[in-house]
């Protein structure tokens, strides 16, 4: 079964020659091996390079082990450049490389060398490969398997496939499994044995519990507005444990290195800034967050927003929770001013979105609730309301448009209809 990965294969199509460390970075067991060893490797044979010019190392294999010496890495890869054709370097892991940033630069400074990279800690954030290569990585970022990529492959509806995304999530892994146990266990098993104690090994996190106990308060809520000072509220409160604010924020910080979460900050949409406080968190993988609350909780309309968000990510967006004022009158008369809030603001270039997640829309009055604050962004950027059964996308008086999460989801031009 060979899963479709277009977007990444394309995405490090354009950037090959440039001149530039290509990073492939992304969370664990995401497809990033496979995507370079197997794909883009593929790829690079049918356009007629030759085996021997394609130099591919796993730095995480017992086969390659050796070669996280740099001493003797650096002279067998000397020693594969026999002329002047372009060569091409795939290294997987590169991050137990030792001192690979003095490696990588070096291989850059060669005319007919490209270089290919993945890595899977936080020194392959997006922040972290500027600084790390100096200006010279170019971040080919990688997400688990979107609906439409997990539809290409699997064999029944989409809602039946619908129902086994949102609980099992999108690591191509997953669809290896034929039951649901196995599905079950290796996610279990994954989250613990590798996300958790990657994070406590390399943070040196002393308290183990700490950060599962933030772990569960975050899967339980996602898509809740929150913030460190909240969560140490409910250490106290629900868990009887204290724990700092700073703590929290550090573990948090290390949540998101580790790709396992992501943040939406709230954007005043008329005031044109960011509110810093309190964020909502998303998972990464559904069937990750799902484990971690082992399988109870599968609440859709959440589910729902979640995957609305990643998808989001997916297609390039940057993200956020928009925030929008309604002025009214209380039984008073007096004025009173009112927070209404916009699930994504969407933005990439010269484009924006605004667009509310909405399981279902029984009657008008909740039609009406829903485009609310959509209403009163005061531009005329694109409003999009989903839903779960919307049976094709339409337009509404209001000039909304309404469509089903299958239509935003299968159609990568969806938000263009």
């Amino acid at each position: 079964m060979e899963i479709k990965r277009d977007r990444y294969l394309n995405l490090l199509i354009s950037k090959k020659h440039n001149g530039l460390i290509k990073v492939i970075t992304g969370m664990r067991r995401c497809g990033k091996s496979y995507l370079l060893f197997n794909l883009f490797k593929n790829y690079l044979l049918s356009e007629g390079i030759e085996t021997n010019h394609i130099i591919e190392i796993a730095f995480d294999t017992y086969e390659d082990k050796q070669f996280r010496d740099p001493d003797v890495l650096y002279p067998y890869l000397k020693e594969q450049i026999k002329d002047d054709d372009m060569y091409y370097v795939l290294l997987d892991e590169v991050q137990l490389l030792e001192e690979f940033e003095a490696i990588l630069n070096s291989l850059t400074r060669m005319k007919n060398v490209d270089v290919y990279v993945t890595g899977s800690n936080a020194r392959f954030l997006s922040k972290d490969v500027i600084t790390e290569f100096r200006g010279r990585g170019d971040e080919v970022h990688m997400y688990p398997l979107s609906f439409a990529e997990f539809m290409s492959v699997y064999p029944g509806t989409k809602q039946d496939g619908w129902n086994e995304y949102m609980l099992y999530g999108g690591l191509p892994l997953v669809l290896s499994f034929t039951t649901s146990d196995q599905k079950i266990a290796f996610l279990k098993s994954l989250f613990e044995e590798t996300y958790i104690s990657d994070i406590v090994g390399r943070h040196n996190i002393r308290n183990k519990a700490e950060l599962e106990e933030l772990l569960n308060i975050l899967s339980s809520s996602i898509g809740s507005l929150t913030n460190s000072e909240k969560l140490s509220a409910t250490f106290r409160s629900v868990k009887n444990k204290k724990i700092s604010s700073n703590t929290i924020r550090k573990y948090i910080d290390y949540l998101c290195d580790s790709f396992l979460i992501d943040s939406a900050v709230r954007y005043d949409v008329k005031g044109k800034k960011y509110i810093d406080t309190p964020v909502k968190y998303y998972f990464t993988d559904m069937g990750l967050r799902n484990a971690r609350l082992n399988f109870r909780q599968l609440e859709e309309s959440h589910s729902m927003e979640n995957i609305i968000f990643n998808e989001l990510k997916i297609r390039g967006f940057n993200v956020d929770v928009g925030v929008v004022m309604q002025y009214d009158t209380n039984e008073k008369g007096n004025s009173i001013r009112k927070q209404l809030e916009i699930d994504f603001v969407c933005n990439k270039g010269s484009k924006r979105y605004y667009i509310q997640s909405a399981y279902a829309i029984p009657d008008q009055a909740k039609m009406e609730q829903e485009q609310r604050s959509l209403m009163l962004t005061g531009d005329f950027f694109k409003r999009i309301i989903i839903t779960k059964d919307t049976p094709a996308p339409y337009y509404n008086e209001n000039g909304v448009l309404i469509m089903s999460v299958y239509d935003f989801l299968l159609d990568e031009n969806s938000l263009d209809i």
